[in-house]
């Protein structure tokens, strides 16, 4: 999970704020809803948004570097986790996910890495980085994510501006469409949920942990 200051400690967080992700997994693992998982939250720092973003927006001068950022968790994070801990190290046990770029950077490498991620949380993703880069790439193969289990969400009031609102509404509803149109059934292959009045904000994400983590990891999935 990336911003992984965010997700376990209101101590670390940079708003204060967790999304409480330790006490909802260990719920649902405890109560048989999820099979046991391992959590890795990998803190953000300087390069958060071009570690975050696939493509360079030319407005902002900045990003570019998902390619590099996804080499690192696939070449050394990840090895070393399965190396210290008891893991099920293959692809079919192997999720991503993240929030705002952080969704943007999880969803880049369960499009472009399927064969190391088999399952992605995307939680009011950014698509707007770049005009929409992304997901014009991902309209251009959008065969490439039918290997992995998908989550996307997005809330209906994540910025101030009504506008700005309905054109995150409409990137994402495209996503989810793309996601539709290569034959996912949706409740199985994906999930796509539009919050009403929820924030871009950690606790709002932390509110959904529990449906995401059973959607990815219920024992009757």
């Amino acid at each position: 999970m990336q911003d992984g200051q965010n997700i376990f400690d209101a101590a670390t967080s940079f708003c204060g704020v967790e999304w409480q992700v330790d006490e909802t997994a260990e719920h649902l693992i405890t109560n048989g809803v999820i099979t046991p998982i391992i959590i890795v939250g990998v803190y953000n720092n300087e390069q958060r948004v071009y570690e975050y973003t696939a493509f360079r927006d030319a407005q902002r001068e900045s990003g570019g570097g998902s390619d590099d950022y996804a080499r690192f968790l696939i070449d050394d994070l990840k090895p070393f986790v399965d190396a210290t801990y008891r893991t099920l190290p293959g692809r079919e046990h192997t999720a991503v996910a993240g929030s705002s770029l952080g969704a943007l950077t999880s969803l880049y490498c369960a499009w472009r890495y399927a064969d190391t991620f088999s399952a992605c949380a995307a939680l009011s993703p950014s698509l707007w980085w770049a005009d929409g880069a992304l997901l014009k790439a991902i309209r251009r193969k959008p065969e490439a994510l039918r290997r992995c289990r998908m989550w996307v969400d997005v809330g209906t009031a994540e910025d101030d501006s009504p506008a700005e609102c309905e054109a995150r509404l409409k990137l994402t509803r495209t996503l989810a469409g793309l996601l539709a149109s290569q034959g996912g059934v949706p409740g199985k292959d994906y999930y796509y949920w539009e919050i009403d009045g929820a924030l871009h904000h950690e606790s709002a994400w932390a509110v959904r942990m529990s449906e995401v983590l059973s959607f990815l990891f219920g024992v009757h999935r």
